[in-house]
């Protein structure tokens, strides 16, 4: 496994049709998922480089993604196109983020059972070669373990105030907050229980 960005055999292949196009239009394909059963989905999350994605980055890629699997024609029976950004509590789909993200709190979960468990919560302590390094919730004075990259089905991060915060500061950076208006917007954020996904989504149906 390279990543986490496609499940199944469906999502592979799907995935291997839109990726070039993602990544030709100057993003990058985070996750996608076919879901939905008789009322099937494909959920595409993308973005810039730099992490940004706004809501005409999912038109965008929406209406050019659309275009696309309409002339390919991977999924035989009616569904819904949607796309949208990670979030700030975005999946975790490659190693690389796992490094970037350190110093976060995440869940993960396994394919399989390590040590009686498939669900770990905890802070994430970058990698070292092809391991997950994280430092459990639970386990206050266990040491930081390792989790081999091939061996998870999930992971994402958990929306905490340190992640707001950096998300907040990341937006300021790239100019998509007005920085007089910076400290309000923080400290709304900061009072809030929860925030869920990201922009978006766009969506059409197929």
């Amino acid at each position: 496994m390279t990543d986490l960005v496609a499940h199944s055999a469906i999502d592979r292949r799907i995935a291997d049709l839109v990726r070039p196009l993602i990544e030709g239009m100057g993003y990058e394909l985070v996750r996608l998922r076919m879901t939905g059963g008789r009322d099937p989905h494909l959920q595409i999350m993308a973005q810039r480089p730099d992490g940004s994605m706004d809501v005409n980055d999912c038109a965008r890629v929406s209406t050019a993604v659309s275009a696309l699997l309409d002339v390919e024609d991977p999924i035989v029976e009616a569904y819904t196109l949607e796309v949208s950004s990670p979030g700030i509590d975005r999946p975790l789909t490659r190693l690389s983020d796992f490094a970037r993200w350190a110093g976060h709190v995440a869940k993960i979960e396994t394919e399989e059972l390590i040590d009686g468990r498939r669900r770990f919560k905890g802070t994430l302590d970058g990698v070292e070669e092809d391991e997950v390094l994280i430092t459990l919730d639970d386990h206050p004075d266990t040491p930081t373990i390792g989790l081999k990259f091939e061996w998870l089905s999930d992971a994402r991060l958990v929306l905490t105030d340190d992640l707001i915060r950096e998300a907040l500061k990341g937006r300021k950076d790239a100019g998509l907050i007005d920085e007089t208006q910076f400290d309000e917007v923080q400290q709304v954020l900061d009072d809030s229980d929860e925030e869920e996904g990201g922009k978006g989504p766009q969506e059409e149906i197929h």
